[in-house]
């Protein structure tokens, strides 16, 4: 099975939130999707609500064939 490609949608923010998100995620050396993927993620925990991580994308060349 092939390794699964993030999600793209549009998502609305208002100005200042995104502005905050980017303040927040230029501290912690992370994009702005990345620190909201985080936000997500942790809002969810508290919630109680498991999210498994998919499998990364397998970067580089492919392995040899033999």
């Amino acid at each position: 099975m092939p390794p699964a490609a993030k999600k793209a949608f549009p998502l609305r923010l208002d100005p200042a939130l995104h502005a905050a998100i980017e303040r927040v995620a230029a501290g912690d050396f992370r994009s702005a999707n990345a620190q909201i993927e985080v936000l997500l993620r942790e809002a969810l925990e508290r919630r109680g609500v498991k999210v498994g991580v998919s499998e990364a994308p397998r970067r580089g060349r492919p392995p040899a064939k033999k």
